[in-house]
């Protein structure tokens, strides 16, 4: 019988995720299925409404702002002015992304040194960098395209 790597619990039978903590248990079972593929039409910086780009010109040097732009979700910004940021469908993450397409844990994003990094956290549907799949830590650049589940949102740092 299995155990739970994250926290122990005895497994019954095969599963995806803990039935106690929600863990992800891909590695266990093997399975590495992704369930959602990445958007591939292109974003314009130019789309920008004016209030979203008022925000980007008012962040400060060391903070930075991901933007949605397009869809149900438009105009939602999410700040990372501290040095790790974590997103994900869990109520305590930093960003959260309430929707099934996103893991409990998804992604971190971290701040060192005036870079900006984004990696993922072993979630089941991945994410994306400019329609790539990551593994991980990458550097992110100002109009990068994040795709965390089908969330997309646009990069941009205080310092560009």
């Amino acid at each position: 019988m299995n155990r739970c790597p994250a926290c122990g619990h005895e497994l019954a039978e095969p599963a995806n995720f803990c039935p106690h903590c929600g863990a992800s248990l891909a590695k266990l079972s093997g399975d590495t299925t992704r369930v959602i593929q990445p958007v591939t039409e292109e974003l314009r910086l130019e789309e920008l409404d004016a209030a979203d780009a008022a925000a980007v010109e008012a962040l400060p040097p060391d903070s930075a702002l991901l933007l949605i732009p397009k869809g149900t979700h438009a105009g939602a910004r999410y700040l990372i002015d501290s040095d790790v940021i974590t997103a994900g469908r869990h109520p305590r993450c930093d960003i959260f992304l309430d929707d099934i397409t996103v893991s409990r844990h998804h992604a971190r994003f971290t701040r060192a040194e005036g870079e900006f990094w984004v990696s993922d956290e072993n979630s089941l549907n991945g994410t994306y960098v400019n329609g790539d799949l990551i593994d991980g830590k990458v550097a992110l650049r100002r109009g990068d395209e994040v795709q965390i589940g089908k969330f997309r949102m646009v990069f941009f740092s205080g310092q560009d």
